[in-house]
């Protein structure tokens, strides 16, 4: 989704993942590593890559650790070979590292490193901005939390973009006011020429990461990130792997578990994606659960949101809703000149959906602003609508991005000395083009531009226009650079009980995903939270937090059937 994924202080949920529709430009909604028949591609675990000539400067890295910005955290900078085939050609990522020490250091278990979703979260901004407080008592104890950003992520040196920096643009076109779209962006393109100019879009989205990330697209994928991982996993000094993934993050978790099955001490994986789907499977389970979402909004709006409901039954909320999509299809829906979409000429129908579908994520904090927003747009005003998710946007930075490449993977280079560590960590706003880097790099898509017309009927049988939409979102992949794996089930023999959390009323990785991906690991354990909304540790849920807790510290199994 071309909608930049959203920080939060508390809630996990609101760092995670691919929501199913696109704002105002195409790009892709899916995430993870790519899934279906047959087995992983993954390095065999007899193969250790410390012991690799090449990697050796890499593992041997130890962190340098100083105050982050932010009081009460430490930060350093990991790096990490560019191209694990070629590690010694001196193209690195430099990696942001994070940390918030163990409450009870004298009973200190380790490190435990979590990743907060996208692809495209910043892990150390999450973490400076409170992430830590997501975990239980009980972990936060117990362990240093620790997060970092992906690489080509955030503050990553170098970091993706999909955009013109301020002076190329400057250079590419003169400046003029923002041209507005003579028509709007169907939900279900049917005729020719909507579906020409669904394919243009997606392509000249496509075109601008190839034009100003192209030497980086290849060298941001899960499994590379997996082994970056691991490489942090060694610079913390850890024998094994203690870690936590949110919705993509679990696919990272995955991904690593495959690569490295036996340096995985505990694995906790929460709003589960299903390795074994392929790209179009995977349209279909997410767009599914964002229909449902909708629905369970709709019957429970009134107990979450009381008086903002924006109608007074479940079946005129719905009706609500669907009326908005026809008229914004139509029409964009009118914003107020401040808005973000003004320059658009409004919310045009993939935004409203797209407004509507994240905010299915938390409900109990999102359902009440949703229910005023809504009714607002009803009654011809839809800016409350737009500005939804802008609410926790950090402020913008005038501070330059750091150089390109420092090179190497040397003691030295893992961090620096006199408050250095943090120089250059500013994060850069390039969730959107990672998220469609990671996904379109991740799972194999058809180059066939029919493939995506013949998936959108079946698209609109199980999940109406979350369906179509979603598909169409997948246009971006077709020409993008693909990875070597291939839809699969999980090859991890060797490791240990992996934890996976699942949410019976998840909208973005629906439950399903996680009671296959529970049952594809050796061991694997499946929690069950009964409950609305994108993933349950951090949420507020003690029976989750205690049980996912005591497997963290205490190594505790989670017993068949365990359900809160």
């Amino acid at each position: 989704m071309n909608h930049p994924v959203r920080r939060s202080v508390r809630r996990p949920a609101l760092v995670t993942a691919w929501a199913l529709a696109c704002a105002v430009a195409l790009t892709s909604c899916t995430a993870g590593p790519a899934a279906g028949p047959g087995r992983a591609t993954t390095t065999p675990a007899s193969a250790d890559p410390a012991s690799r000539p090449g990697l050796k400067p890499f593992y041997g890295q130890r962190l340098r650790w100083a105050e982050c910005d932010t009081e009460g955290y430490a930060c350093a900078r990991l790096t990490v070979p560019r191209d694990y085939d070629d590690p010694g050609n001196g193209e690195t990522f430099v990696l942001p590292v994070a940390r918030a020490e163990a409450g009870k250091p004298e009973r200190r278990i380790g490190s435990l490193v979590y990743n907060p979703g996208g692809p495209g979260a910043a892990g150390v901004q999450s973490l400076e901005e409170g992430m830590d407080e997501a975990f239980g008592r009980a972990a936060r104890d117990r362990f240093d939390i620790v997060a970092f950003d992906p690489r080509g992520v955030g503050a990553s040196v170098p970091a993706l973009t999909c955009t013109a920096s301020d002076d190329e643009a400057e250079g590419e076109e003169d400046a003029t006011e923002p041209s507005v779209s003579e028509g709007v962006a169907p939900l279900h393109p049917r005729t020719e020429e909507e579906r020409t100019a669904a394919d243009e879009g997606a392509r000249a989205a496509a075109e601008d990461c190839e034009r100003h990330s192209g030497g980086l697209l290849r060298h941001v994928g899960t499994q590379d990130a997996a082994r970056d991982l691991d490489v942090l996993r060694a610079a913390l000094g850890e024998r094994e792997l203690t870690y936590l993934g949110w919705s993509y993050g679990t696919s990272l978790g995955t991904a690593y578990a495959e690569l490295f099955p036996r340096r995985v001490r505990a694995m906790v994986l929460d709003g589960a994606i299903d390795p074994s789907l392929d790209w179009s499977q995977r349209v279909l389970s997410q767009s599914a659960g964002f229909r449902r979402s909708v629905d369970d909004y709709a019957d429970h709006c009134a107990e979450v949101a009381g008086d903002s409901c924006p109608a007074d039954s479940p079946d005129a909320i719905r009706a609500l809703i669907e009326r908005l999509y026809t008229r914004a299809e139509r029409e964009p829906l009118p914003v107020s000149e401040d808005s973000s979409y003004a320059e658009y000429g409004g919310m045009d129908a993939t935004a409203v959906l797209d407004a509507v579908s994240m905010a299915m994520y938390t409900p109990e904090d999102q359902w009440e602003p949703l229910s005023r927003a809504l009714a607002a747009a009803d009654a011809g005003d839809a800016t409350a609508l737009g500005a939804l998710d802008e609410e926790e946007e950090p402020a913008p930075t005038e501070e330059d991005p750091a150089p390109e490449d420092t090179g190497g993977g040397t003691e030295e280079e893992s961090g620096a000395e006199d408050g250095a560590a943090t120089e250059d960590l500013t994060p850069v706003d390039n969730e959107g083009a990672a998220l469609t880097a990671v996904n379109c790099l991740d799972v194999p898509h058809p180059r066939d531009l029919d493939a995506y017309w013949d998936a959108l009927p079946r698209a609109e049988k199980a999940a109406g226009v979350y369906g179509t939409a979603g598909v169409t979102a997948e246009l971006t992949c077709r020409g993008w650079p693909s990875g070597d794996r291939t839809p699969h089930r999980v090859d991890a023999d060797g490791v240990v009980p992996v934890l996976v959390v699942g949410t019976t009323g998840d909208p973005s990785t629906p439950y399903e995903e996680a009671v296959s991906l529970a049952g594809q690991f050796p061991g694997g354990m499946l929690l069950t939270y009964e409950g609305m909304g994108h993933t349950a540790y951090g949420r507020g849920d003690a029976c989750v937090t205690e049980k996912v807790d005591a497997y963290l510290v205490g190594l505790k199994p989670v017993r068949p059937g365990a359900t809160c």
